[in-house]
Parts: structure tokens; C-alpha cells; sequence
């Protein structure tokens, strides 16, 4: 049977701690917990079984492994260091006889986004980015339709525009929207991204370093990097769909709070198919997972074992390749989800309504 592996990390530090070993998670300051993590092996959490696929019925199997390092240090500490842990837990699944590894989380965007942990591997690389990218695209559309903004006349925004996932995130839409606004920290390269796209841009694409210039924008889709989260309640107009990509969220739990009149939808959940059982709560409800994820699932049941999304460039032709191929294979956009819950109907009813009232 073919098979695959794939690496998550602790994001949310306690509480994902806590899903592996309740006692130390409750007994272990965040910070205690980062400073045992560079010490501790990786960690085997669970084998996935019943993935099937719809076009073939082909069945693998796969397993998740844990990188102990939290999205800090991944971040912080010297480069050698976590590319070491990293291969580690890859050679982890060799001996288990994974025939693809998908980085996850942060272990796929840490210096060159795979490519130094995949010529230190047998095992082929994958970050999942590709198919990140287009279940992104596709929520936003969705939750465009569902809060009846005409994307033809729309305006958007890309956070992160910038990066891997970003730019193509903005190619996307550059051909779909009447205003797109790509935002990001680095004013040169947000110039040379917009150069790029004005040739096949539908309307006006322009650049922004602030945050506030979010206010101006129906649809927005969000991909930092960030530890922390960059969009807060000032930041966004009444109505708006804010897409959040990123993991850690970029978009502040302040959002979901004090904004009933924003619907916040979290990019890159699908449903996969078969009668799959993970053998481990990674916080999402039985049968769904993430967009990167699923990545590594779609090319184990197409039987593309080979380096697939890794480096800084990726391809809009990538992206429409694992897109065709993960649907003929049966992933499905899960709905539209919000902070980890399905978005009812009623509540996108809610949220169009009390943005009636700010408006007027």
C-alpha cells in the first residue's frame, strides 16, 4: 500500500502539547516548553488509515510525526539547528516507510522552503503550498458569493503579498477583481510584484505597507509569516470577508469578537475522501484537513512521488495541476469555516445585515 508522512508542530503551544501529553502541557509554562522542545526528539503522533480515492479506489495509509520546535523557534533559531530537527523527524518517516513527506506549518516556510530538508532526504519533499493556494482562492470566491459581493466588481487585498503563497494567492485574483491591493512589508518588492501583474490584471492593482489601507477592501486574503497576529478590528470595513491563510492566525481573535458585522473564514480546509481516521485531534472535526495536508494525500493516491512544491517560486501551472488533481481524487472544499467551527447560513445572514446597519 502506499503511504505518506507528514509534519505538524506545536502552533498554539500548551493546548498542542496538550493533545500529544495532557500532563506535561498542563504542568509547563509556554516558555519551559520551548526550552525542553530543543531537546526532545521527534515525536510519532499517529498512522491515518482510510483514505481512499473517488476515481481509482486506491487506498493509503500515512502517519503523522511531530518537530517539537514551536513557530519561535522555528523562526529564531540558527537556520542548522532547525533544518536538523527537521531532518530528523523526515528520517523518522523513511524508517517508516513513507514514499512522500509533507512539511507543515512553519517547517515548510523556514529558509528555503524545503529544498535544503529534501537533498537531505530519500524520502520526496512537499510543502503543500500549491494546494494551499487554490482551496484559498476557492474559499474566497465562496465566501464572495455567499455575502453577495460580485468579485467582477470587486476590491481586494493580499496580506503577504510578497511571499511564495502570496503572490501566486494575487495572480489569482489580479485576473478576477476590479481593485486588488497587495500588501506587504518590503516596498520594492511590492513594486515589482505589481509591475508584474498590471499586464494581466482585470482593474488597478496597488501597493500598500499599512494595514489600514485594509478599510478600502470588500475581500481579503491573508498570508503572512507572522508570530503574531497583523489584522485587527480597526483595520477592516463593515461586510468585508477576510480569507486567513496563515498559521498562526494573522487575523486577531479580537476580530470574531468585536466585529459582528466581518465574516473572518479560515482558508485551506478540505474534506477528504474515504472513511479516513486520523488517530489524532490536530483541532479539526473527523474526515477534514488541511489544504497542505491534503497536498501530500493527492499526490500518495496519484502516485506522484517525486519533490513537488518546494522553493520560493511556485507556479501558477502547479497550482492548477494539484488542484485538478486532489478533486479528480475526491478533496472537496470543507464549507466555509470560521475560527475552526462551521459558518451556518444564519450567521452569514447576521453578519450582512449588521453590515447594512454600520454602513447607513
Amino acid at each position: 500500500m502506499d503511504s505518506f508522512a507528514f509534519i505538524v508542530h506545536p502552533i498554539n503551544v500548551k493546548r498542542d502539547v496538550q493533545r500529544k501529553f495532557p500532563f506535561l502541557g498542563r504542568i509547563l509554562s509556554e516558555r519551559q516548553i520551548e526550552f525542553f522542545a530543543q531537546f526532545f526528539p521527534p515525536v510519532y503522533l499517529s498512522e491515518v488509515e482510510g483514505i481512499v480515492s473517488q476515481a481509482t479506489g486506491k487506498e493509503i495509509r500515512g502517519w503523522l510525526l511531530a518537530c517539537p520546535l514551536t513557530p519561535h523557534q522555528l523562526l529564531t533559531l540558527p537556520q542548522e539547528r532547525v533544518y536538523r530537527k527537521i531532518i530528523e523527524t523526515g528520517r523518522m518517516a523513511e524508517r517508516l516507510g513513507a514514499r512522500i513527506l509533507g512539511l507543515g506549518a512553519y517547517t515548510s516556510i523556514v529558509g528555503d522552503a524545503g529544498v535544503t530538508i529534501a537533498e537531505h532526504l530519500e524520502v520526496p519533499v512537499t510543502t503543500g503550498n500549491a494546494y494551499t493556494i487554490a482551496v484559498a482562492v476557492d474559499a474566497l470566491r465562496k465566501a464572495a458569493e455567499v455575502m453577495e459581493i460580485p468579485l467582477q466588481e470587486a476590491s481586494a487585498a493580499v496580506v503577504g503579498a510578497t511571499g511564495s503563497i502570496g503572490q501566486v494567492c494575487a495572480e489569482l485574483l489580479a485576473g478576477e477583481v476590479a481593485h486588488l491591493t497587495l500588501t506587504g512589508r518590503r516596498q520594492e518588492a511590492l513594486e515589482e510584484l505589481r509591475d508584474r501583474l498590471r499586464g494581466q490584471a482585470r482593474g488597478e492593482v496597488t501597493i500598500s505597507t499599512e494595514m489600514r489601507s485594509l478599510s478600502d477592501a470588500q475581500l481579503i486574503l491573508t498570508v503572512t509569516s507572522a508570530v503574531h497576529s497583523v489584522i485587527h478590528p480597526e483595520h477592516l470595513r463593515p461586510g468585508s470577508v477576510v480569507c486567513d491563510v496563515a498559521r498562526p492566525r494573522d487575523v486577531s481573535a479580537m476580530v470574531a469578537a468585536a466585529r459582528d458585522d466581518i465574516l473572518v473564514i479560515d482558508g485551506g480546509v478540505v474534506d477528504v475522501p474515504g472513511p479516513v481516521n486520523f488517530h489524532f485531534d490536530f483541532g479539526l472535526p473527523p474526515g477534514k484537513a488541511y489544504a497542505c495536508m491534503a497536498e501530500t494525500m493527492a499526490l500518495a493516491l496519484e502516485g506522484r512521488f517525486e519533490d513537488y512544491t518546494i522553493g520560493r517560486t511556485i507556479s501558477r501551472e502547479r497550482v492548477e495541476e494539484i488542484a485538478h488533481i486532489a478533486h479528480r481524487h475526491g478533496f472537496r472544499l470543507s464549507g466555509l469555516r470560521s475560527f475552526e467551527k462551521e459558518i451556518t447560513l444564519d450567521q452569514i445572514e447576521a453578519v450582512r445585515r449588521k453590515a447594512t446597519q454600520r454602513r447607513h
